[in-house]
């Protein structure tokens, strides 16, 4: 009997102990910058943030640029 509750407990222990999953990592996604904006855009607020909109698609100012984003 003791034989059995060792190996049982034995058991538990083995398959509770691991904890690790299998992550797989994201594919970077491509970021277009586009420098300077051109002389049409608006400036629109949602939601309390700033957006620059031209050609019927929204923009995040950053440092390096332009970036496109939605909205």
């Amino acid at each position: 009997m003791k034989t059995f509750v060792i190996l049982i407990s034995a058991i538990l222990l083995l398959n509770l102990s691991s904890c690790a999953t299998h992550v797989t990592p994201r594919a970077a996604t491509k970021v277009t910058v586009i420098k300077k904006a051109p002389r049409q855009y608006k400036i629109v607020t949602l939601n309390g943030k700033r957006y620059y909109f031209w050609n019927g698609k929204h923009y995040q100012k950053t440092r390096r640029g332009y970036v496109l984003v939605r909205v």
